[in-house]
């Protein structure tokens, strides 16, 4: 049997979790200051006078209010000197102004009003007439379309990506601890799963567990993502529609993750339950080694798509492939992650973006052999000055995937 796989209950996994929330602090006012100030720096050598934020993670990183989209208009103008104002729906209003971490006005519209009148009027009363305004990349076409349609032809439009993702992707030390508290914790969940696991328990069952044990350990909430498969099934990179039971031999595929803070955790392991074939063997090592060559090539200054030129060319030269064709890697090889689970960069071939201290992504090929099984090692990386830096432990062999004998 593998090490770590079995012997275990969902109940008596459940009861030795604790919360880890406190661990590091949430960023602050102070933290979210500097990042208005860095944005308004870049707005300045760009010829931008203001940016929307829709009700998204921008919003959530430039003002500490986290609320989400739907079909109204809900976001603030943060403005190249002046300061963000909100505008949202007049019955939201008072619970905006409960929501923020940082004061700010508050505009409403009521339900009968024309919400891309009130953004015009909002920049007036702050002396933008004309002039360059972003538009956050993650908005809803229609809030990016009533912008664009309601300015007239004094105002130029383009994305907040040049601002935005550009301060989002180099992330502060800060964040860095955040993302590293919530990428260690659901590691050990994982382990906790891996024990749980014995001959006929659904996938279903699993993924109860994992998300239970998530608002356990003091994440935000449960899982947005919680993939659980089984057998054949852990070839679907996304998993499939319908449960499955667990049977002897099978290779044992999870890819969980959830927020801590507002910064999210991404994490796959694969491992077999019983002993692993010399074929389920050769694949998972493969994997290993595949993952190792893109963590290798990482450092400030390579394109981001060398990670992927990297790890695709073990598997590639396993005989797989090639390039994205099955059996083989059939996906990029990692995305950015922080407050959303995938954010720029994006390591993928032909990306000539450098990386650059700060940023941070996944590591992830997977080996995909439909009929057969899918091998998925998902662990994440930062860039610091010297090259690049794991959040957690990469697993450690098919054997003994969390390390276990290792440690003793």
């Amino acid at each position: 049997m593998t090490i770590g796989v079995g012997g275990s209950t969902a109940e008596a996994e459940l009861a030795a979790i604790t919360s880890m929330r406190d661990a590091v602090p949430p960023i602050g006012a102070d933290e979210i200051a500097r990042r208005v100030a860095a944005a308004r720096a870049l707005m300045e050598e760009q010829g931008v006078e203001a940016m929307w934020l829709d009700g998204t993670t921008n919003l959530a990183y430039f003002t500490g209010l986290r609320h989400g989209q739907s079909e109204r208009m809900v976001g603030a103008i943060l403005p190249r000197r002046g300061e963000i104002t909100f505008i949202c729906p007049e019955f939201e209003a008072e619970r905006i102004r409960a929501m923020q971490a940082i004061p700010a006005p508050v505009r409403g519209w009521e339900e009968d009003e024309d919400p891309f009148a009130l953004f015009y009027d909002t920049l007036r009363s702050l002396q933008i007439t004309s002039g360059g305004i972003a538009i956050d990349d993650l908005a809803h076409a229609f809030i990016a379309h009533g912008i664009r349609e309601g300015g007239g032809g004094d105002y130029r439009y383009g994305r907040s990506a040049p601002i935005a993702s550009f301060l989002r992707q180099r992330k502060t030390e800060h964040e860095i601890a955040l993302i590293t508290q919530a990428m260690k914790t659901t590691v050990e969940i994982h382990a906790a799963a891996a024990r749980i696991l014995h001959e006929g328990i659904a996938t279903t069952a699993v993924q109860a567990f994992v998300d239970a044990a998530h608002r356990k350990a003091g994440f935000d909430g449960g899982c947005p993502f919680n993939i659980v498969l089984f057998g054949d099934a852990s070839a679907y990179p996304h998993g499939v529609p319908y449960a499955q039971t667990l049977r002897e031999g099978d290779m044992v595929l999870i890819d969980c993750g959830a927020s801590l803070h507002n910064y999210r955790s991404d994490i796959t392991r694969a491992y077999v339950f019983g002993e692993p074939t010399e074929r389920q063997r050769f694949l998972w090592n493969t994997v290993k080694e595949s993952q190792a060559a893109g963590f290798a090539a990482a450092r400030p200054g390579v394109p981001c798509g060398a990670l992927d030129d990297a790890a695709r060319g073990v598997i590639v030269a396993a005989g797989f492939g090639p390039g994205y064709k099955t059996p083989g890697l059939p996906h990029r090889v990692g995305h950015g992650v922080g407050m959303d689970g995938h954010e720029e960069p994006y390591f993928v071939k032909g990306n000539a973006l450098p990386l650059d201290v700060g940023m941070c992504g996944s590591i992830e090929p997977t080996l995909a052999v439909y009929g057969e099984c899918g091998i998925r090692l998902e662990d994440h990386i930062h860039i610091t000055e010297k090259g690049a830096a794991w959040f957690t432990t990469p697993a450690h062999s098919v054997d003994d995937p969390f390390g276990l004998e290792a440690k003793r």
